[in-house]
Protein backbone atom coordinates (compact mmCIF):
# COMPACT_ATOMS: atom_id res chain seq x y z
CA UNK A 1 0.00 0.00 0.00
CA UNK A 2 1.37 3.37 -0.96
CA UNK A 3 0.45 6.34 1.21
CA UNK A 4 0.85 9.72 -0.43
CA UNK A 5 2.93 12.23 1.47
CA UNK A 6 0.43 14.91 0.52
CA UNK A 7 -2.35 12.92 2.22
CA UNK A 8 -0.37 12.78 5.45
CA UNK A 9 0.54 16.47 5.17
CA UNK A 10 -3.17 17.34 5.14
CA UNK A 11 -4.10 15.20 8.15
CA UNK A 12 -5.24 16.93 11.31
CA UNK A 13 -4.81 15.94 14.94
CA UNK A 14 -8.46 14.87 14.90
CA UNK A 15 -7.86 12.57 11.90
CA UNK A 16 -4.98 10.90 13.71
CA UNK A 17 -7.01 10.60 16.92
CA UNK A 18 -9.77 8.78 15.01
CA UNK A 19 -7.20 6.48 13.42
CA UNK A 20 -5.65 5.74 16.81
CA UNK A 21 -9.05 5.08 18.33
CA UNK A 22 -9.80 2.47 15.64
CA UNK A 23 -6.45 0.81 16.33
CA UNK A 24 -6.98 0.93 20.09
CA UNK A 25 -10.44 -0.63 19.89
CA UNK A 26 -9.12 -3.26 17.44
CA UNK A 27 -12.56 -4.14 16.09
CA UNK A 28 -11.73 -4.87 12.46
CA UNK A 29 -13.49 -7.31 10.17
CA UNK A 30 -10.13 -8.53 8.85
CA UNK A 31 -6.50 -8.34 9.95
CA UNK A 32 -5.70 -6.55 6.70
CA UNK A 33 -7.85 -3.57 7.67
CA UNK A 34 -5.97 -3.27 10.96
CA UNK A 35 -2.65 -3.57 9.16
CA UNK A 36 -3.65 -0.79 6.75
CA UNK A 37 -4.38 1.57 9.68
CA UNK A 38 -1.19 0.49 11.45
CA UNK A 39 0.90 1.31 8.37
CA UNK A 40 -0.83 4.67 8.06
CA UNK A 41 -0.07 5.56 11.69
CA UNK A 42 3.52 4.44 11.18
CA UNK A 43 3.87 6.67 8.11
CA UNK A 44 2.42 9.58 10.08
CA UNK A 45 4.93 8.92 12.87
CA UNK A 46 7.80 9.22 10.40
CA UNK A 47 6.49 12.25 8.52
CA UNK A 48 4.57 14.19 11.19
CA UNK A 49 5.86 12.90 14.49
CA UNK A 50 4.07 15.60 16.50
CA UNK A 51 0.68 14.20 15.43
CA UNK A 52 1.51 10.57 16.16
CA UNK A 53 3.49 11.04 19.37
CA UNK A 54 0.55 10.43 21.76
CA UNK A 55 -0.20 7.15 19.97
CA UNK A 56 3.26 5.65 19.52
CA UNK A 57 2.36 2.91 22.01
CA UNK A 58 0.06 1.50 19.31
CA UNK A 59 3.02 1.00 16.99
CA UNK A 60 5.08 -0.98 19.50
CA UNK A 61 8.33 0.25 17.95
CA UNK A 62 11.43 -0.50 19.95
CA UNK A 63 14.51 1.65 19.61
CA UNK A 64 17.70 -0.05 18.53
CA UNK A 65 20.98 0.60 20.24
CA UNK A 66 23.59 -0.15 17.63
CA UNK A 67 26.49 1.28 19.58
Amino acid sequence: MMIATSDIAQMTAEDVARLAQRLDIDDYSSPFEALKDWHLLRAIAFQREELAEPYLYLLDIETCDES
